[in-house]
């Protein structure tokens, strides 16, 4: 800066194979998490036997949604640890611990003995498998989001953060996928003694593969030019303290915990309680409902339809605006939630399909854009910390109670159509989200630089400002 004029020299110009790099570095991470989430919900019932085979069935059930539920309770924990951690030793160094704690994870419940074999021990180990997984997700996403984020061109930041969700959906359908194929091709005994370890152990080779790609990389621009300026200043980097997190951005934290209400509500609405709501919720009130089998399958052709789209979607964002894109997700929860549910009650194949793309469509006018509106919600020196503590806490809160909450309520009222009206009230709560948050598309992030594709961008960003 000269004279508080912005200069050429003050714009970054990105290497497009470094951020192509850095994308598929961050991507990788989720795939390993969700990958998890996949394997685990579709081999629940198998896992019942395996780790509560001395509990009666109904008592095992519960206790395995019980520890898939615990990832989701320790998350906020994680995330106080390791969003301030990545404002003060790098996204990256944190990216690098994160993505092999999830690996680790998944892959020591592969190892696991069965309940036959050691008793107690086997639930117990278990649940601090899962327990390692939730302290590290919660520093993973919050800090994977701002390392795209800052890698990301500002013309071209909606664009390369709806991949981070491409990771999510390949990751959960590849999960899925592969509980689905050993299902339909091992035998009962085969599964439940040696099959279901298989998707499990395949984790760790995930997880290597992603901490390769992040160490391989630099530190992002903006957190490198933090650094500079403290450099330069020959002081320490500010340190991202809590307190000044919620003080000093309690709006912005408040804001970022709606948008994260309204996406993970209907995300795990989705992908956690609708398979559980076809199988057993409808056949239990007397409807059709849809098979095992067929119910796995629609889901993930649903996936495959999302990931189709979802990038798309993430690069009209940045040309009409992400609000709009969000808005419209939230004008959709309110008006098509009860026509998708009434199609999913309705029961076939096709109609089924249609109730789980309505919903499906409707996720990712969140998923695909709110990977770039949040980070930007917050300056550079408490980017990681700010985000994920309030990403965290509202999916702690409301994402991961989803499916507890879902069937309290309808096995409380009878109601079937308990998912369109929570779904309804969460849209809501986003609009209002969104309407409040200031507009981002195609500009800087706070508190860092312009960052441009070419020295011609550069200048036309310069002339602009000048």
């Amino acid at each position: 800066m000269h004279n508080g004029k912005l200069q050429l020299e003050d714009v970054t110009i990105a290497d497009r194979s470094v951020v192509r790099r850095a994308v598929g570095a961050a991507a990788v991470g989720n795939i390993t998490e969700w990958y998890d989430f996949g394997v685990y919900g579709y081999l629940a019932t198998t896992i019942t036997k395996v780790f509560f085979s001395g509990l009666p069935p109904a008592m095992g059930t519960i206790a395995t949604f019980g520890l898939f539920a615990v990832s989701f309770l320790i998350r906020p924990f994680g995330s106080l640890f390791f969003g301030p951690l990545g404002d003060r030793i790098g996204r990256k160094k944190v990216l690098s611990l994160t993505v092999i704690l999830m690996a680790a994870g998944t892959f020591v419940i592969g190892v696991v003995p069965s309940y036959a074999q050691i008793g107690i021990a086997a639930p117990l180990l278990v649940l601090l498998a899962r327990l390692l997984q939730g302290v590290s997700t919660g520093g993973e996403y919050g800090n994977a989001m701002t390392f795209i984020a800052e890698y990301a061109p500002d013309r071209r930041r909606g664009f390369l953060g709806s991949w981070l969700e491409f990771g999510t959906l390949t990751g959960y359908a590849f999960g899925a996928t592969i509980a689905t194929v050993l299902t339909a091709v091992l035998t009962p005994d085969q599964l439940l003694s040696w099959g279901w370890r298989l998707p499990f152990l395949l984790a760790l080779p995930l997880g290597a593969v992603g901490l390769y790609l992040r160490l391989k990389l630099e530190e992002t621009p903006a957190f490198a030019d933090l650094m500079e300026q403290s450099k330069a200043a020959n002081k320490p980097p500010e340190k991202s303290e809590l307190r000044r997190v919620f003080v000093d951005h309690w709006r912005a934290m408040l804001l970022c915990a709606g948008l994260v209400l309204a996406w993970n509500v209907t995300n795990y609405m989705l992908t956690s309680y609708v398979p559980t709501y076809l199988t057993e919720t409808l056949p239990g009130h007397g409807h059709t409902g849809t098979g095992q089998t067929a119910s796995e399958v629609l889901q993930i052709v649903t996936l495959v339809v999302l990931m189709v789209v979802i990038t798309f979607l993430g690069r009209l964002s940045d040309r009409i605006g992400r609000r709009k894109v969000v808005l419209a997700g939230c004008v959709a929860l309110v008006v098509l939630s009860l026509p998708s549910v009434l199609l999913l009650r309705a029961g076939g194949d096709v109609r089924t399909l249609l109730g789980l793309l309505i919903m499906g469509l409707t996720l990712i006018c969140f998923s695909a854009v709110l990977p770039s509106t949040l980070p930007a919600m917050f300056p550079t020196r408490i980017r990681a910390g700010g985000l994920s503590i309030s990403f965290n806490i509202a999916v702690s809160l409301f994402g991961g109670t989803t499916s507890t909450v879902m069937s309290a309520l309808v096995a409380g009222t009878g109601d079937l159509n308990w998912p369109a009206y929570y779904l309804m009230a969460a849209g809501v709560i986003g609009a209002i989200s969104i309407v409040l948050t200031r507009e981002t598309a195609q500009r800087p992030l706070a508190g860092s630089p312009p960052i441009v594709e070419s020295r011609q961008e550069a200048r036309e960003v310069v002339d602009a400002q000048h």
